[in-house]
């Protein structure tokens, strides 16, 4: 039985490989197709010759179509401010319900983990409601503070913080810190893998964030990236696939770059942290 094992196992392990160098393929060829358009001229777009010239002046059309600079600016203020928000409303939630007992705290951390079932796009109406009343359309606030209270920001510091022994906690009270200090000194430092990993996922998720911003913004003034890109390549900008691939890659050229430079830390980071 082991001699035919052996063969059956190597022909399993061949197609589980082959399978997958298919799947990368196929997630890989539209970038691959945006690498190709974006680089060469317009009548190229459809027609793959080794020797098409290359070129640049795609990307110098599409950021000079569009306001790409202020786009840009809005997200990148957009992410740092949910990511910041975030952190620090996570981090005091997390550490309340993982170290103090005060009345309702399974009841509220039921209804914490509640949330991680209700999809954002569900609250869209009341979200868009809420900030009619207080006068935040078309503002970047307005995008950013419904997520900056996070479910599961919440969740994975409190599992993280529970697993932190004892203690370490009572040795710090011993030496006189206070509950916050005992948080920053010893909580947050034993957590840092754990906070690299949920940055990751929060910058990933609210830079490529769309319905919510396209609803709840107008102006040039507060869109991010996304949806500017939305209304660049609507059916008024004509349809140039060489800029709008252009334009693309513009956008997602951030995440793209910090994938390629810190993919280790990516890696080990989603590890440590337990995310599958």
């Amino acid at each position: 039985m082991s001699a035919f094992a052996h063969p059956q196992h190597k022909a399993a392990r061949a197609i589980e490989t082959l399978a997958a160098w298919l799947l990368g393929a196929l997630w890989i060829l539209p970038l691959v197709y945006a690498f190709w358009t974006a680089f060469h001229p317009g009548e190229f777009s459809t027609r793959f010759v080794l020797s098409a010239p290359l070129t640049l002046e795609n990307f110098v059309k599409a950021w000079h179509a569009a306001p790409f600079a202020r786009y840009f600016l809005n997200t990148i203020v957009l992410c740092l401010m949910i990511l910041v928000a975030q952190l620090v409303l996570c981090t005091l939630a997390a550490y309340a319900f993982a170290r103090f007992d005060f009345p309702g705290r399974n009841v509220l951390f039921a209804l914490v983990l509640v949330q991680l079932m209700v999809m954002p796009d569900v609250l869209i109406v009341e979200n868009y409601r809420t900030m009619s009343a207080f006068g935040l359309r078309d503002t970047i606030l307005a995008i950013g503070l419904p997520y900056m209270a996070s479910a599961f920001g919440i969740f994975l510091l409190r599992q993280t913080f529970k697993t932190v022994p004892k203690e370490l906690d009572e040795a710090a009270r011993m030496e006189g810190c206070t509950p916050l200090q005992v948080l920053w000194k010893v909580y947050v430092p034993l957590a840092r893998p754990v906070y690299v990993a949920y940055a990751l996922v929060s910058v990933s998720y609210h830079w490529n964030n769309f319905l919510w911003p396209l609803i709840i913004t107008n102006s040039v003034e507060s869109r991010p990236l996304t949806v500017g890109l939305q209304v660049f390549s609507g059916s008024d900008q004509g349809i140039d696939w060489s800029i709008i691939t252009a334009a693309t890659l513009l956008t997602t050229a951030p995440l793209l770059i910090g994938f390629l430079l810190f993919q280790r830390q990516f890696v080990q980071s989603f590890m440590r942290a337990g995310i599958r």
